[in-house]
């Protein structure tokens, strides 16, 4: 989704100019671009004026004659207050609809929540949709926008910087997923730090959000290939605050590192040392504790497999079985054996479908990506990816 910008990104005495350069850029390029189209109005809860103006510019752009209105797919209204505000941008959608003879509600509207009238507001949404007074209906997005949000909150950090609110994501995505939405992070300001901004799509996907706002052309390649699962699965080992990847050699997991000393005393026991902490253990013990010290990020062959195996099973008539993963993990030359069983039910099966289902939307709604997801998982994997769970 591309979100040409006429607020934050426009300077304010510029947005008439602003608008016009978004028509004459969508107008000739809009055809070329492989995804969806939604500007960013000026809009503001408090201000009569400001919400006029951005009515006006959704005027332009929709303007038959200006010909960029057959390649935008909705706007983006920043700066929303409580659910009566909503109501007045989505009928000022509706207006710019009847306006130009396009179909009620064949805009998308996609609002960022950039204050806590609006937070509040995503908890009446499942009543106020659907209503034959509005065309709520047509929401699309919900964004977190943090830095007017803390402004608004009056939230203040000794350094100066943005507070982390956990609770405004969660919120979001809650909001999303009871209206039947989808949740996205607002932007990630920090450009040069790729390792913070590729760790707070991590943590916002473990909260349901499926995008993030990008700034900058690097940021929107990180944020394009990281939702989907990877091409070959992975096994991580955690030594001190860090997630290690293991290197598989002929089938076995390698660590090669200075954090963690692993050796065979000879006698049944061996000695472990995770940092300045060295212990003695047998070897139930040491199978334990490196057992804890593992995981696995399964690729998407590995959740077909698993997701086939339980519908298999399901056809059979269980309602649940154990899915066992197992490796041959090597510390310092020394091999130990780790496996452990998950309980595979119905719910299980549920969440493990969601970055499948990512997966098909993806490839249902864009074609032009189905040679490179064949080439990143080869086309077997592709064909059973698009049929399970249907």
């Amino acid at each position: 989704m591309w979100v040409p910008d006429n607020e934050d990104a426009t300077a304010p005495n510029m947005r008439d100019e602003g608008i016009q350069n978004i028509i004459d850029v969508v107008a000739d390029h809009g055809a070329d671009f492989p995804g969806e189209i939604h500007p960013r109005m000026v809009w503001h809860r408090e201000s009569p004026g400001t919400r006029y103006q951005g009515f006006k510019h959704m005027m332009e752009v929709a303007d038959p004659e200006n010909g960029a209105i057959e390649h935008i797919d909705g706007f983006v209204i920043p700066e929303v207050g409580d659910i009566d505000d909503w109501k007045k941008a989505d009928e000022c959608f509706t207006i710019v609809e009847n306006e130009y003879g396009l179909e009620e509600g064949s805009l998308s509207m996609s609002v960022i929540v950039e204050s806590g009238e609006a937070e509040l507001a995503m908890g009446d949404l499942r009543e106020e949709m659907g209503k034959p007074s509005n065309n709520l209906e047509r929401l699309f997005l919900l964004v977190d926008g943090e830095v007017d949000y803390t402004k608004d909150m009056r939230a203040m950090t000794p350094t100066g910087e943005l507070p982390p609110w956990p609770e405004l994501r969660h919120n979001t995505s809650r909001g999303a997923s009871a209206a039947g939405l989808i949740a996205v992070d607002g932007p990630y300001d920090d450009i040069r730090d790729e390792a913070g901004y590729q760790e707070r799509m991590t943590e916002n996907r473990a909260k349901g959000m499926t995008g993030i706002w990008s700034l900058t052309p690097g940021q929107v390649v990180a944020a394009n290939t990281a939702p989907l699962p990877p091409k070959t699965g992975s096994w991580l080992l955690e030594v001190g605050d860090e997630d290690v990847e293991l290197t598989e050699e002929d089938g076995r997991q390698v660590y090669d590192g200075p954090d963690l000393s692993l050796s065979d005393n000879g006698d049944g026991t061996y000695t472990l040392a995770v940092g300045g902490d060295e212990r003695t253990l047998d070897e139930d013990e040491v199978t334990e504790e490196l057992l804890e010290m593992t995981s696995y990020v399964p690729s998407m062959n590995d959740i077909v497999d698993s997701m086939e195996e339980f519908e298999a099973a399901k056809a059979a008539g269980k309602g649940a079985i154990a899915m066992t993963q197992a490796a041959t993990l090597v510390v310092d030359g020394v091999e130990v054996e780790v496996s452990k069983d998950r309980m595979w039910d119905e719910a299980t099966y549920q969440a493990a479908q969601t970055p499948v289902a990512l997966f098909q939307d993806v490839y249902e709604h864009r074609p032009d990506q189905h040679e490179e997801l064949e080439e990143m998982y080869g086309a077997d994997v592709v064909e059973r990816a698009t049929n399970v769970g249907n």
